[in-house]
C-alpha cells in the first residue's frame, strides 16, 4: 500500500479528508504533495464543503422571505441530510481505494491535482 505524508495508508488518510469536508480536506490538500489519490479526495472533499456552505448559506438567506421561508428551510434540511449521506458514501468508497467522482466536483478536482 503507497503512504501518504501522514504516515498512513493513502486510503486512510482519503477518507478522513471527508470527515469534516472543508475543514479536513484543506489541510490535508495543503500538506499532501506528492499522494495524487489523497490529493483528488481531499480536493473533492474541499470542493463539495464549499459548495454546501454557499447552498446552505444561499437557502438561509432564502428561508428570510415571506411564502418562499419555509420552502428554503425544508430545502436546507434535506441538503444537510444529503451531505451526511454523500460524505458517508465518499469515505466508504476512498476506504475501498476507489476515486469515486462526485459529478461537476470530481472532474474539477481530478483535474486540479492532474495538472
Amino acid at each position: 500500500m503507497n503512504k501518504s505524508v501522514f504516515g498512513l495508508e493513502e486510503k486512510h488518510a482519503a477518507a478522513i479528508s471527508y470527515v469534516f469536508t472543508f475543514f479536513s480536506g484543506l489541510p490535508i490538500l495543503v500538506l499532501e504533495k506528492e499522494n495524487k489519490f489523497v490529493r483528488f479526495h481531499a480536493m473533492q472533499s474541499t470542493l463539495f464543503g464549499l459548495a454546501m456552505l454557499v447552498i446552505r448559506f444561499a437557502l438561509g438567506i432564502l428561508s428570510a422571505i415571506p411564502i418562499l421561508g419555509w420552502l428554503a428551510r425544508i430545502a436546507n434540511g434535506f441538503t444537510g441530510i444529503v451531505t451526511v449521506i454523500v460524505v458517508i458514501y465518499l469515505i466508504l468508497e476512498a476506504l475501498k481505494g476507489n476515486s469515486f467522482k462526485i459529478p461537476v466536483i470530481g472532474d474539477i478536482a481530478y483535474d486540479q491535482v492532474n495538472k
